[in-house]
């Protein structure tokens, strides 16, 4: 069952493209079956707006997101027929003041925010994955405080992006978790063993999202990113299956272009891992870990699918 768990419209968000509706009328057309939309949570901080959104104020921006939910749920009715949609959110977490709101935002729109992609996109309130200029100042904001002072600033940065991705999961149990190996975007080669604190940071964060039942997404953004590979990385995927993590598929489209991008090198890449099943989310009666109504359902031979076969992938 062709399905992803993650993706933007231009309508909701400044640096995508199109309407929300375009990039359901192509999902459609790709013959996903389930498609998840999750425009980002707004910020809360005026020093949080991104370039493109200097001038749209604080307020703008948060009712920017209750139409976002009202147009994502107007869809899920309207295409029905053709498509199961999943309205979600994509969570930030800069600063505590994120925690705070996300908390009100979730009591304000209850079911109608079926699910949470938990993600982090700053470390020292700095955003990792705009450009490399501002992922290194990130970086720099760790001060150097041994001899090995390159080692060390990776490593305290490294720790920084597992605690917040841990602050997440402990406080929101998100039900997919979001690029979980982000912080290397612009370092592709880093090898998380190499940082001994920030990898068994890193175990936790795996060991307690299998615990409460999280998925894991395979995100298919890092190969149109220069990536060869999707995210996870291959230490960290490798992590998660040994923990009997489960994975779900995402394309984290940022506008109907990139709609099932790279979706057949992502799935090759799952094959060579060594990944007999993925997951998706599907309507439960009973609550999950975070008091909503979703639940993981088990996709077994999920590469036999039609959809595959038609993309030409896995050679068939």
């Amino acid at each position: 069952m062709p399905h992803s768990h993650h993706s933007h419209s231009g309508q909701f968000c400044k640096h995508a493209s199109g309407t929300l509706e375009d990039v359901v009328k192509e999902a459609i057309r790709q013959g996903f079956e389930i498609y998840g939309l999750t425009e980002h949570v707004p910020r809360y901080r005026v020093q949080d707006l991104y370039p493109e959104e200097q001038g749209i104020s604080l307020d703008a921006l948060a009712a920017q997101f209750d139409h976002f939910l009202d147009e994502a749920h107007r869809l899920k009715a309207l295409y029905g027929g053709n498509i199961t949609l999943l309205v979600g959110l994509e969570t930030e977490l800069i600063t505590d003041t994120d925690v705070t709101n996300l908390e009100q935002c979730l009591r304000t729109h209850g079911n109608r925010i079926e699910y949470l992609v938990g993600s982090v996109h700053h470390v020292n309130a700095i955003p990792i994955d705009f450009d490399t200029a501002t992922y290194r100042k990130s970086l720099n904001s760790f001060l150097p405080n041994t001899l090995d002072t390159e080692h060390r600033q990776m490593e305290s940065f490294l720790c920084s992006y597992f605690d917040a991705q841990f602050q997440l999961m402990t406080r929101f149990h998100p039900e997919v978790i979001g690029h979980f190996d982000l912080c290397r975007l612009y370092n592709p080669s880093l090898m998380f063993q190499g940082y001994p604190e920030a990898w068994a940071k890193a175990a936790r964060n795996v060991r307690y999202a299998v615990g409460y039942g999280a998925l894991f997404e395979l995100n298919a953004a890092a190969l149109r990113k220069s990536w060869d590979v999707a995210y996870p990385g291959e230490d960290a995927a490798t992590l998660i299956m040994q923990n009997g993590g489960r994975f779900a598929l995402s394309d984290d489209s940022h506008g109907p272009h990139a709609v099932g991008l790279n979706y057949d090198r992502m799935a090759n890449y799952a094959r060579r891992l060594g990944i007999k099943e993925v997951w998706t989310l599907t309507p439960s009666d009973e609550p999950n870990a975070g008091g909503r109504f979703l639940r993981p359902r088990k996709l077994e031979r999920w590469d036999e699918h039609d959809f595959w076969r038609r993309r030409g992938t896995f050679g068939v």
